[in-house]
């Protein structure tokens, strides 16, 4: 014992015992963590889809964005926009846009929805932002309709119409109707403000907030009109401006009819004694015609 002892007091133990302590500790992490490869295989994956994307942007999108999508005179900046706003531009067909306007119009898409996936994962690598809601965020189920109509009300109905139909803006700009947007496209479009609209972030409009517009939108669609022809859904002031000036220009013209095809008796009167007069007018020249002859 005394050898053990005296080679115990020596520095060199005191960095041998150290040494193997965190041999034996990185040992015992590495058993526990190990998970038959499954781990490994999602940072490749993930690898795999960013570099797949960047690919894709600088081949579809770098000639307006810029090669590292730090922007142009032609497009802003890329750099923190998120994946949720790259899934809303390119998942619309706004993005890859034919020219530059004032507003970019929904069209066919362009890409698949996993290159579209790849190329959001690419963006959202540069500088994180938001990312793509996932099926529970846009989800329907429990949602409140009628408080999502009342905040619709409140925060979208004035550039996008009661029913969602859209509307004109200023400076050739317009806010484009709701009737083929998703549910997904609907909170990326909340949550990152594309165009002219504002962001609606969770501090504004909660995720439930959302989803109870979001449930809103989506039942106007399939909604049955109780009053027949609905004029397009475009709000009460106009639809009784339409029956004002309808029912206005139904009273004009029955009054002229009314008084178009009505005689006085007075009036009969005296186109009798006109007539009369003119017949007698006659009768006399006619006689003093013959006299004379």
């Amino acid at each position: 014992m005394g050898w053990i002892n005296a080679r115990r007091r020596r520095p060199v133990a005191g960095y041998a015992a150290l040494l193997l302590g965190l041999v034996f500790v990185g040992l015992l992490y590495g058993a526990l963590t190990r998970s038959g490869g499954g781990a490994q295989a999602e940072p490749t994956s993930a690898q795999q889809d960013i570099g797949a994307g960047q690919k894709l942007f600088e081949a579809t999108c770098s000639s307006c964005h810029g090669l590292d999508a730090q922007g142009t005179s032609q497009a802003p900046s890329l750099i923190g926009a998120g994946a949720a706003a790259v899934d809303f531009q390119v998942s619309t067909g706004r993005m890859p846009a034919k020219e530059a306007g004032a507003e970019e119009p929904r069209k066919p898409v362009t890409f698949s929805s996993q290159e579209i996936y790849e190329i959001a994962d690419y963006i959202a690598s540069l500088g994180g932002g938001p990312p793509i809601p996932d099926a529970q965020q846009v989800s329907t189920a429990g949602a409140d309709t009628a408080l999502g109509s009342q905040l619709f009300m409140a925060n979208c109905a004035q550039c996008h119409g009661f029913a969602g139909d859209g509307g004109a803006l200023t400076y050739g700009k317009f806010a484009p109707p709701l009737t083929q947007a998703t549910p997904t496209q609907i909170y990326e479009a909340m949550l990152t403000g594309p165009e002219a609209m504002p962001v609606f972030a969770d501090g504004a409009l909660t995720p439930s907030a959302k989803r109870d517009i979001i449930a809103y939108i989506v039942d106007t669609r399939t909604e049955t009109n109780p009053g027949g022809l609905s004029l397009g859904r475009i709000g009460p002031v106009t639809e009784g401006l339409v029956v004002f000036l309808g029912g206005m220009g139904s009273l004009v013209l029955i009054a002229m009819w009314l008084t178009a095809k009505r005689r006085e008796p007075w009036d009969v009167a005296q186109q009798e004694n006109a007539r009369a007069g003119q017949n007698a007018g006659t009768s006399g020249t006619s006689g003093t015609s013959g006299t004379e002859h």
